[in-house]
């Protein structure tokens, strides 16, 4: 289990390793996802801390300082969505993601397809699912990697399994298509999900991903965090309700 440092100066010295390691090919497998939960977890203590931001990115290589600083913009975003903390924890079941690089296949395809940026598909599917890691419904009613209600899926899943991520990906990308991707993308995202912060996350992510392709390989790492009265939960692989 990776742990964050607990001040400034280490925190800085431990994202230097951190980001440097997730851009290293030669990083793969078990270790890159560890990176990848250890750099989720250092952002978190950032928006916890937040005095501690501009030391932390000041220490940072400037090819990473602007990945790092827009991650934390859109995480802060993300934010401003929580609602009252849940009284339960979910009904789900964590599951392995799949590999990083399989999972960046169905991006590519179809964005090959409808044309919308691989990197946007990759930040809906790190925010709705944490990459596919979580299986059962949202509050609402939504379902899968891509989290559709089964209406539009209906519409824009061309008769795929909503539970498989290809199926889920290809079908997300067929509704940002007809809701205005790739032309305006910011229009499509308000259709996925109607608010301003979600759209500004989902932006926000693909952007870095956009300008630092290499950055996928660490948000392919996060986990599945969920916010209880005693602070957020890790729900592990393997989880379910009790």
């Amino acid at each position: 289990m990776p742990a964050p440092a607990t001040d400034a100066a280490e925190l800085a010295k431990q994202l230097v390793v951190v980001e440097a390691a997730i851009r290293d090919p030669d990083l793969t497998g078990a270790h890159l996802t560890w990176m990848g939960h250890l750099q989720q977890l250092a952002y978190s203590e950032l928006q916890d801390f937040p005095e501690w931001k501009d030391p932390v990115l000041s220490s940072l290589p400037e090819q990473t300082r602007s990945a790092v600083s827009a991650s934390l913009e859109a995480g802060r975003q993300l934010r401003l969505l929580k609602g009252p903390i849940p009284k339960n924890l979910p009904d789900w079941k964590i599951v392995e993601a799949k590999p990083v690089d399989q999972l960046l296949g169905y991006y590519k395809e179809a964005e090959a397809e409808f044309g919308v940026p691989w990197y946007y598909l990759a930040s809906v599917h790190l925010v709705e699912s944490r990459m596919g890691r979580i299986h059962g419904l949202s509050s609402a009613g939504a379902q899968g990697p891509m989290q559709f209600l089964p209406a539009t899926w209906g519409q824009y899943g061309d008769g795929g399994d909503i539970n498989d991520d290809h199926d889920s990906i290809m079908g997300a990308a067929r509704y940002l298509k007809a809701s205005g991707a790739p032309d305006n993308m910011q229009q499509a995202l308000f259709a996925y999900n109607h608010s301003q912060a979600y759209v500004n996350a989902l932006l926000g992510y693909g952007n870095v991903m956009k300008a630092d392709p290499l950055a996928y390989r660490g948000y392919h790492g996060w986990q599945v965090y969920y916010p209880t009265l005693d602070g957020a939960e890790l729900l592990p692989v393997g989880w379910t309700k009790p």
